[in-house]
């Protein structure tokens, strides 16, 4: 069976490509991502699997049952959304629509998936069990598409036993797959401060209250919550990267405004160090005659990889590409929305390595200029397609 995957997704590598291609020039922003699911739908339909449209508005579920459908559940999910990024590429499948462009490998996820559906609706006469594909919107802007597709039960009839979803590696060359049990990702919450003074001339600040000064004193202070209050074994980020403060060289504005982002990797310090802040930044304005208004858009929660399961793609992962294309991934603190899924069902997110230098292709992700080697398209969906039949054949 292994020979028989990696022979389909050979043969189907062109279409993957074209598929890809196709997303890449046509690309859609989050939760608006109507053409693409349109597409994705008539695509699993040709392939003979049931599908249900319009789940969180343009998120995609198609079902393909095996034998003995009833026997096991795997869900596999893809995210279709793009950036809003001016593509800076010269190929022929550049964006077509100006300023929004496939930046972090999306087209890739969403091709790769399709791949794995006709590959796995080939053979679904040699495994039991079902395989759930989700195409989801949404992943770049919160609340998350797998929030709010999960709260529109897509994990739910059927339920799976446990999931799958891949993402692009530009660090990664091409050819190689990389995977880490445990906890893999960070949380990721928005912070806004708000600080208000009495702004005035700039020579008489006796007459004010400076909340730029004031400002700057809440931020040293706010780091001193990571790096005081933090546990070591614990990674915890606090980046504030945009302050907004009117004034002029002769002006003492009467606002400053900050945002940023804070991460980690456990919720209840996650809630605990949003306490520290807020009471720290409120009470330091106070002392200094201003006020604080300091405030939290919640993201999404950590990724946590099903040790068992992960070690079980990682001996899928050996077989499928050898030993040595088999990596070890470090902590990583981005977030995604992958996340949601891992706090309901056993589940890995693993990485597909698209580097290739010599050909040029190494930008990161989230840039203009970032693309990937389509040969890591064959690996996308063969892997992910032959993972998926040893998780239904496993005892």
């Amino acid at each position: 069976m292994l020979e028989k995957i990696k022979s389909l997704a050979k043969k189907y590598h062109l279409t993957v490509i074209e598929q890809r291609q196709y997303l890449h020039a046509n690309p859609e922003l989050s939760f608006v991502e109507f053409k693409t699911a349109k597409y994705v739908a008539e695509i699993l339909k040709n392939y003979g699997l049931e599908v249900t449209e319009n789940v969180a508005t343009t998120g995609v579920v198609g079902i393909l049952k095996g034998n003995n459908p009833n026997k096991k559940v795997i869900a596999l999910r893809a995210d279709m959304d793009a950036l809003p990024i001016l593509e800076a590429n010269k190929v022929s499948y550049k964006s077509k629509i100006e300023g929004i462009m496939h930046a972090c490998g999306h087209d890739v996820h969403t091709s790769s998936l399709l791949g794995v559906a006709q590959i796995l609706s080939e053979i679904k006469n040699d495994f039991e069990g079902t395989v759930k594909f989700i195409f989801q919107p949404g992943e770049e802007k919160s609340p998350g598409g797998a929030s709010l597709m999960i709260k529109e039960g897509v994990l739910q009839n059927p339920t799976p036993v446990s999931m799958f979803g891949q993402h692009v590696a530009p660090q990664i060359p091409v050819g190689k797959l990389g995977f880490r049990g445990g906890i893999y990702m960070a949380s990721a919450d928005e912070i806004y401060i708000k600080v208000t003074g009495k702004g005035g001339h700039a020579a008489m600040p006796d007459s004010n209250i400076d909340p730029i000064v004031i400002t700057s004193h809440i931020i040293i202070a706010l780091q001193q919550i990571v790096s005081r209050f933090a546990n070591p074994k614990m990674p915890t980020v606090l980046s504030l990267g945009k302050i907004v403060a009117n004034g002029a060289t002769n002006v003492i504005p009467t606002e400053v405004l900050v945002e940023g982002t804070f991460r980690t990797i456990n919720e209840t310090w996650r809630q605990d160090a949003k306490n520290k802040m807020k009471k720290m930044a409120e009470g330091m304005a106070e002392s200094m005659g201003a006020t604080c208004e300091l405030t939290f858009a919640p993201g999404y929660p950590y990724l946590e990889n099903n040790p068992a399961l992960t070690s079980r793609a990682i001996d899928y992962a050996k077989k499928y590409v050898g030993i040595k294309n088999v990596i070890d991934l470090d902590l990583w603190m981005a977030s995604e929305d992958f996340a949601f899924y891992t706090h309901y069902v056993d589940a890995c997110f693993y990485r597909l390595g698209v580097r290739n230098e010599e050909k040029g292709i190494i930008s990161p992700v989230h840039t203009p200029t970032f693309d990937i080697d389509e040969s890591a398209l064959e690996i996308g969906a063969g892997f992910m397609a032959w993972m998926t039949y040893c998780e239904l054949m496993e005892v």
